[in-house]
């Protein structure tokens, strides 16, 4: 399906904290508490804003964190830090390691999102030039087994959301600029993979998604400035100017869950670039016509 057929529209973010990410990445908003948490990969640390006050807090991570996934117990996450997996304690610190991923090869964890039973779904990003598809999604089970999932190896994996059923799940490969779609049933099986869309725009590529409550895909474009919505049928319905260059993940909350927060990055930015974006790093947000759904969250305990 072609990336810029049926446009409609198209809005503008506006800066909400000016972060001065390196690689911000895995916007996730908390509806429970009204917070909305993300990651520098690059600046190793987590971060979080309360809607409430306007608060903004972050936590050093021992490793880049890459990716990571609300849990049950409210003072725990599930982290995908750049080797391993490991619940985190947001009133201690303490990181509990749960195992380690793809251990002696040259990748690093990257996008994670929680399917609609509450299992972490993340895949891993080649970490050498040029860049291989050697890495892989995996699945963290409610019982803390790890399973890799039968999807062709990616050099960069991204776009891990799923419709609002459960039964479809979207991913991709940066590299290749498309992203793809899978039958995804409640047991964890796969089947008729097959292309949801293929960017046809002259810059941009597919980074991090979210699914609203009507099914749409909502994608950050890399080097596009710009997230695109998709209907479920693969045709764009929607455009947000994001005014950096470089958005990275998105995700729907506020109140309503209406509001759309996108984070971004400044990483291999030249000053001249950055005097030009002065807010590159930050997160952006702006209201939308359409309605999100609260975060699944990861159904696994520590073992402890």
């Amino acid at each position: 399906m072609s990336a810029n057929a049926g446009a409609s529209s198209e809005a503008v973010a506006e800066l909400l904290v000016h972060a001065k990410c390196e690689l911000g990445e895995c916007a996730t908003w908390c509806a429970r508490r009204g917070r909305l948490y993300w990651v520098d990969i690059t600046g190793k640390h987590l971060a979080r804003y309360d809607a409430r006050d306007g608060k903004h807090v972050t936590w050093a991570m021992p490793e880049r964190l890459a990716c990571f996934a609300l849990c049950e117990d409210a003072r725990t996450l599930l982290l995908g830090l750049e080797s391993r997996l490991a619940f985190f304690d947001l009133e201690t610190g303490a990181i509990e390691t749960i195992v380690e991923v793809e251990p002696g090869v040259p990748t690093r964890l990257n996008d994670g999102r929680c399917d609609r039973q509450g299992r972490f779904v993340f895949g891993t990003k080649y970490e050498a030039t040029p860049r291989q598809a050697i890495g892989g999604f995996y699945r963290l089970n409610h019982d803390l087994t790890l399973e890799r999932l039968p999807l062709p190896a990616p050099a960069i994996s991204n776009s891990i959301a799923f419709s609002p059923d459960g039964g479809t799940m979207y991913y991709c490969d940066t590299l290749s600029r498309e992203i793809r779609a899978c039958d995804y049933g409640a047991d964890g099986t796969i089947a008729n993979q097959r292309t949801f869309v293929t960017l046809t725009d002259d810059t941009g590529v597919p980074d991090g998604s979210t699914v609203d409550a009507e099914g749409g895909l909502w994608n950050a474009q890399w080097g596009g400035e710009r997230v695109v919505r998709y209907g479920a049928d693969g045709m764009e319905t929607e455009r947000v100017k994001i005014p950096t260059a470089q958005p990275s993940c998105v995700t729907l909350g506020g109140a309503l869950l209406d509001t759309l927060y996108v984070t971004s990055a400044r990483e291999e930015m030249e000053d001249e670039a950055l005097a030009r974006e002065p807010h590159a790093g930050g997160v952006f947000a702006v209201r939308i016509g359409r309605q999100g759904l609260e975060e699944p969250r990861f159904q696994g305990r520590p073992r402890a």
